[in-house]
């Protein structure tokens, strides 16, 4: 995991949404991508954390379902948002904002 910025407390809301995307987005990558690696950042900026969660497994077209969605409706409900889709170079990125 890399971290960008100040580690700081956010509002609980948020570090629980943030916490649930990575968890979410892990658990994607290692059940659905065959992924060998996965590299997590979150980014502390004053007007919000930014996650991103990236694998180098098989990558592709998301599927809809209840995973990506609760990630984008989690992060939508704080005003934030929630990117999902193949990465440059292979693989899976998963990006949301979530503003304090």
């Amino acid at each position: 995991m890399t971290c960008d910025g100040v580690p700081r407390a956010l509002p609980r809301a948020v570090e629980t949404t943030a916490y649930r995307i990575v968890q979410e987005a892990v658990t994607n990558a290692l059940r659905h991508a065959g992924a060998a690696q996965i590299e997590v950042r979150v980014g502390y900026r004053p007007d919000g954390l930014s996650v991103t969660v990236r694998d180098n497994g098989r990558g592709g077209v998301p599927v809809a379902g209840n995973g990506l969605r609760g990630m984008a409706e989690r992060a939508g409900g704080l005003g934030g948002w929630l990117r999902a889709g193949p990465a440059d170079g292979g693989g899976f990125e998963v990006r949301g904002w979530l503003p304090v």
